[in-house]
């Protein structure tokens, strides 16, 4: 089997488990839409969907930041309302008072569900930042490591991959004469579930990249993370680069 059609099964079989685990619910003129998408809780995460317009308005009925409020996270402090805003503009959606909202037709509908859930799942992510012993973020960790290092990059970077969904990469470091093209995210709580998440977007943009190369910086400062998280990564050939091991990495990476 060709590289290509190895790729292609994959997405085939992510659609088809992603269809088979959706459950749809009527509660008057809104469909509640069950995802098979965990948050923090192990709950499945839901959108909210109603007709508006000739379109659609999908919600997620101020789930995630009402969660996030409630477990102590203050998201009124400056970095935390910077990367929120960031976040929410990387995907597409908005913020309506504490509702993550985006709107959608017909054509494209299936696109911005797929961002309103990656949304909801990063910022849901922002929960963590609410622990004393995060002193800063770790995007801006990362982010001052490879300036210090002089290792030139583009931040938040959106591709659309093979089957048309879009994913976004915290850094792209231009390809050079010894090296391709590479993709980095910055995970700040590696678990299987975020590892695997990452491991989709990149299958689905190396389709149409097959020349690049990934990467995935991984908190290990702040709590130790499962071995698996590493498996999972290298299984779909992305690096994992430990932040405590990130020296290792500066000649691959800034030249």
């Amino acid at each position: 089997m060709d590289m290509i059609q190895e790729v292609k099964n994959l997405i085939d079989q992510y659609n088809i488990w992603l269809a088979d685990k959706t459950r749809l619910r009527q509660i008057n003129d809104t469909i509640e839409i069950t995802t098979p998408y965990l948050d923090r809780h192990n709950d499945y995460l839901q959108i909210y969907v109603q007709k508006e317009n000739g379109g659609y308005l999908l919600t997620d009925e101020s789930y995630i930041i009402t969660d996030l409020i409630q477990s102590g996270c203050n998201l009124q402090s400056k970095k935390r309302r910077e990367l929120l805003t960031t976040t929410l503009n990387g995907f597409g959606v908005r913020l309506d008072k504490d509702n993550l909202i985006t709107k959608a037709t017909a054509n494209n509908f299936h696109l911005k569900k797929h961002n309103l859930l990656q949304a909801m799942l990063a910022i849901n992510d922002m929960f963590y930042l609410s622990y004393p012993v995060v002193a800063s973020l770790f995007l801006e960790d990362v982010t001052d490591w490879a300036k210090l290092k002089e290792i030139r990059y583009i931040t938040n970077v959106k591709f659309t991959g093979g089957s048309g969904y879009d994913h976004v990469f915290d850094f792209v470091i231009p390809h050079s004469r010894a090296y391709p093209d590479r993709f980095i995210r910055a995970i700040s709580r590696p678990t299987r579930e975020t590892a695997e998440s990452y491991a989709w977007a990149w299958v689905d943009t190396k389709e149409c990249r097959p020349e690049s190369k990934a990467f995935a910086f991984l908190n290990d400062m702040d709590a130790e993370f499962s071995a698996s998280v590493s498996t999972a990564l290298q299984s779909y050939d992305i690096t994992p680069v430990c932040w405590t091991e990130r020296e290792s990495y500066v000649e691959s990476l800034s030249n």
